[in-house]
């Protein structure tokens, strides 16, 4: 006879059956409830059906079952009198979804695992990383993955979930999960498998899994026009702030968590070494990210200004009235969006201060290595990639900056008429 068990001490139900008149009992683990029975009910059944036509194969439905051996030689004898091996057909039945219940050479599930993995890195990230990770492995991962043996979960499990992904929520009504957070979860999947198949030796699902494409950073940056009118009409107790914010490009979590320690009015040097993230205080968003911006003379004098206001008083620079850091949220519905709105200008996000600082740092032509500095970058290869469009001066491709340096250095007879041009071209494609 064949029956479904639950494990008192444990709440497991399990498989107990007869195979070659070997009483066989499989430990599953899933929790004794009216859906998990049904689904174990399912998959006993087809076993019994396999069995009765001689096509059930032990390791095909418990690969890592500990009587293994013992089974394959009691197969190996009763099917070497009964028929040849060769000619007993291996059926691919759903039977054997069972094998992602069943722990395979000690593997965990999921769930358990993934937590063991978050609980070991926590001293490595950031509260804000932890605190996203968290939300990821409960809102996402635990509900699709959680019961599954970890070494069992394949490719097709992963891609069947980035369509789920795909089609959930997004921030915004009446709109999907953004590509972005898609990747996001995925690599946070992805991670979680990887050291599983380090530590259990397993080859990881994940893999040729390519990421979801992302739209390039909506950049839309303040002309100096806008900038001025916005400095000058704003709400007077944050004129100082948006002076500080457009003209040194930082972040907004960094200008939140600026304190009068960072501040050098002597040599007019900010030093970025603390920002907020969800009204935590962190370290910078990269290595980077550690820095020291130099003070135009515009942010000089908002700073001195606002030490009046705030240096004896608080520890921040821009502090709310209880002497604590502003936060994003509260900023932007209250100050930032009212005055865009008041001014007639077009809504953007507070982050576009940051953007208009590159354009501006740019178009006055100072160096990509001086103004990536002073944002944080690592490289120069963001200004290009995402601001340079905005600065058509600095951009032109139809030599004429070319034109001019030949023009100053070896006269006008070596610049190249605008009438050439076309004939030149015409001329070296033919070529």
């Amino acid at each position: 006879m064949a029956h479904i068990r639950v494990r008192p001490e444990t709440g497991l139900l399990y498989f107990d059956f007869q195979y070659l008149k070997v009483r066989c009992r499989e430990q599953s683990n899933l929790k004794d409830t009216p859906e998990n029975r049904k689904l174990m009910e399912r998959v006993m059944a087809g076993i019994v059906a396999e069995i009765k036509k001689r096509t059930f194969r032990y390791r095909a439905t418990f690969p890592s079952s500990r009587n293994l051996e013992k089974i394959e030689a009691l197969e190996a004898q009763h099917f070497q009198q009964v028929l040849p091996m060769a000619s007993v057909p291996i059926v691919n039945q759903p039977v054997q979804r069972v094998a992602e219940y069943i722990p395979a050479a000690g593997h965990p599930t999921f769930a358990e695992f993934a937590k063991k993995f978050v609980e070991e890195n926590e001293s490595l990230w950031k509260r804000s990383n932890i605190r996203t990770k968290r939300d990821i492995m409960e809102k996402w991962l635990i509900p699709q993955f959680g019961n599954k043996v970890i070494s069992s979960i394949t490719k097709q499990d992963l891609l069947e979930f980035r369509s789920v992904l795909a089609k959930a929520p997004g921030k915004k009504p009446e709109t999907t999960m953004s590509a972005s957070r898609i990747n996001h979860v995925m690599t946070s999947v992805k991670q979680v498998l990887d050291e599983a198949d380090d530590r259990f030796n397993f080859t990881t699902p994940y893999q040729n899994i390519k990421r979801m494409r992302i739209k390039k950073t909506d950049v839309s940056p303040f002309t100096i026009e806008e900038v001025e009118m916005i400095i000058k009409y704003c709400r007077e107790d944050f004129r100082n702030y948006f002076t500080v914010k457009f003209f040194t490009g930082m972040r907004p979590g960094e200008i939140h968590g600026l304190k009068w320690k960072y501040i050098d009015f002597e040599k007019r040097l900010i030093t970025i070494r603390e920002t907020i993230v969800d009204d935590y205080e962190e370290t910078p968003k990269t290595a980077g990210s550690n820095r020291d911006i130099q003070m135009a003379p515009q942010v000089y004098e908002a700073l001195k200004t606002q030490w009046e206001v705030t240096g004896k008083k608080s520890v921040y620079v821009f502090a709310n009235g209880n002497g604590g850091p502003l936060t994003n949220r509260n900023m932007s519905n209250r100050v930032w969006y009212p005055m865009l709105r008041s001014l007639g200008l077009r809504l953007r996000t507070p982050y576009q201060t940051r953007h208009t600082f590159a354009t501006l740092m740019l178009a006055a032509g100072e160096s990509p290595e001086w103004i990536a500095f002073q944002m944080g970058h690592s490289s120069t290869e963001m200004l290009f990639k995402v601001y340079s469009r905005y600065v058509p001066n600095l951009t032109r491709r139809d030599g004429s900056a070319f034109e001019r340096m030949l023009a100053a250095n070896l006269g006008p007879s070596s610049v190249t008429t605008a009438q050439q041009k076309p004939v030149i071209a015409v001329k070296a494609a033919r070529d």
